[in-house]
């Protein structure tokens, strides 16, 4: 049984979010505020968090920054908030997903399930590691290393580093990589692709703006170079 924290202030719809979850087999933990879903999130430890990000005490966003000093947990946000810059800072901010109200459950729960197998799902065994100049890829533990140290990648990023990784010097496609490692539902959602590239880029390069590893040939796909 797949664990859910819930953290939204509107009391009907927590309640509603929360019958649906548990009758598709979820196991469900409501709060109300950011500072309990805090709180909750370390007691319960989740598989997914969904979040609210009109909270009465804490932003969102702060919520969803306080989760990503800690955990790698899959977030995905839920919000009334439709501009496209909002879903940009939440998806840099650490968010694998974005919801916006209203919203079809269906699409709710399959996206949920989503994030979930991207957090859980264990590698392939036919190659255990990869070595791709000064990083180490680590299939098998799902953990990338850079002249040793450790990178600290969210389930999402990894999913997407894996999936280049795994085709190591080989273009694959937008529409590839935001099917593998999003859903088919996401097939034209390519500024999850600019977000998280860019993202994976700070953590990997050592100049961000002029990528030795994750190249991207403009309107086509990425590449990680060999």
């Amino acid at each position: 049984m797949n664990k859910i924290l819930v953290i939204d202030d509107e009391p009907a719809l927590a309640r509603a979010l929360a019958v649906n979850l548990r009758a598709a087999g979820w196991e469900v933990e409501v709060a109300h505020d950011g500072r309990s879903g805090l709180s909750a999130a370390a007691g319960f430890h989740p598989d997914v968090v969904l979040l609210d990000l009109g909270l009465p005490d804490l932003d969102g966003t702060e919520v969803l920054a306080g989760l990503r000093g800690w955990t790698s947990v899959p977030v995905v946000v839920l919000s009334a908030r439709q501009h496209g810059d909002d879903k940009i800072e939440a998806l840099d901010l650490g968010a694998d997903d974005y919801v916006t109200k209203p919203f079809a459950m269906d699409e709710l729960m399959a996206r949920l399930r989503a994030a979930v197998r991207r957090g859980q799902e264990t590698a392939s065994p036919q190659t255990s590691n990869l070595s791709v100049g000064e990083l180490e890829i680590d299939f098998a533990r799902k953990r990338v290393a850079k002249r040793g140290e450790d990178i600290r990648l969210t389930p999402t990023e990894w999913a997407f580093l894996e999936l280049l990784a795994r085709n190591v010097g080989r273009l694959v496609s937008r529409e590839q990589i935001l099917k593998e490692v999003w859903g088919p539902v996401y097939a034209k959602e390519t500024h999850y692709l600019r977000v998280y590239a860019a993202q994976l880029r700070r953590k990997l390069e050592d100049d961000p703006s002029h990528p030795r590893y994750l190249v991207t040939s403009s309107g086509l796909g990425y590449t990680l170079e060999p």
